[in-house]
């Protein structure tokens, strides 16, 4: 029984030095981003393509937006799971979309493979200085009595129903127990915008798009959404920090990296290797500090438990605010 246990334990190390690395076939490996080229999935994406081509070899990096991500999303789960194939994923694709549309192409979590996460970004709770000083309001806490003074007179801006900025201020009512009217814009940028001209009071921005208009004065930073303070701005503090009810606070948009479901457990330690060293590089780790965003480098099952909380996390969100997409 033991001499069986032994050969079979030789047989699986002999089949995973056999297997070729993706610099050896020849083939490139191909990266697909679900989202228009520019933005930071798709920085970070080139980024990483060019310091794992000695580990891989070429990466191309293909940019399939549409659907709010699910169309690229889609196209990988349905990809033959060889290795030759991944995507990066993000919290709109894999933890809130399902929720979101009412019709989603693919599974979340049965029709992938989780490899790594890459990054996460904090989002910053914002108002407009002239409203917060009018109002008295200098940190959270003044933001939350006054809004329970003065339910429904307070109002936050977004991206649209559903966006990331949307279902931080729904979670951030629910917690704190206040009512504020939800404006959507048709995208970040009108809605920052609006802030900015004093249209709306709130929002929860992105921090890498609010973070020069908070260095210049053109917005007062409350706090962050991360369970954490952020490594860009060490001096704001968290929501969390708040403490009673919102004590619990966690919101930030992340990204990483899937394969589709059923790819070979060599293939995923092979890839998750090259692409966590790669994110552990000082050369990445400043690309990063550049984009306010912070390296979430870890092993396919840490990727994978940490999915499942945020797609479970985000039912109850979508839900409660009634946001939906036909």
């Amino acid at each position: 029984m033991q001499r069986r246990s032994t050969l079979k334990l030789l047989s699986g190390l002999a089949a995973l030095a056999a297997l070729p690395s993706r610099s050896q076939t020849g083939r490139p490996l191909r990266l697909i981003v679900p989202y228009p080229p520019g933005g930071p999935l798709d920085i970070v994406a080139r980024a990483l393509a060019e310091r794992v081509k000695d580990s891989l070899g070429i990466v191309i990096v293909e940019n399939k937006p549409g659907a709010g991500g699910n169309l690229g999303a889609d196209f990988v789960a349905k990809s033959p799971p060889d290795g030759g194939t991944i995507v990066m994923g993000a919290v709109a694709t894999h933890a809130i979309n399902p929720w979101l549309y009412a019709r989603i192409p693919y599974d979340s979590i049965r029709d992938f493979t989780p490899i790594t996460g890459v990054a996460q970004v904090p989002n910053v709770l914002v108002m407009n200085p002239e409203t917060a000083a009018r109002l008295g309001i200098q940190n959270v806490g003044d933001l939350v009595a006054y809004a329970k003074r003065n339910p429904g007179k307070l109002n936050y801006g977004s991206g649209g129903n559903g966006s990331a900025g949307h279902l931080a201020g729904e979670m951030f009512k629910a917690q704190a127990g206040v009512f504020m009217v939800h404006i959507p814009y048709a995208g970040g940028n009108p809605a920052q915008l609006a802030l900015l001209s004093g249209q709306v009071d709130l929002t929860f921005d992105n921090m890498a798009s609010a973070s020069a208009n908070i260095k210049a004065g053109k917005l007062k930073a409350l706090a962050v959404t991360t369970a954490r303070r952020a490594r860009a701005m060490p001096d704001l503090p968290a929501i969390a920090d708040t403490g009673g009810p919102l004590a619990g606070f966690d919101v930030n948009t992340w990204f990483g990296l899937f394969g589709p479901a059923g790819l070979p457990a060599a293939q995923v330690s092979q890839l998750n290797k090259a692409f966590v060293d790669a994110l552990n590089t000082p050369e990445l780790q400043a690309r990063f500090t550049s984009l306010m965003a912070e390296p979430m480098p870890g092993t396919p099952e840490q990727f994978g438990e940490f999915v499942k909380r945020e797609r479970a996390k985000y039912e109850k969100v979508v839900k409660a605010s009634g946001a939906k997409v036909d």
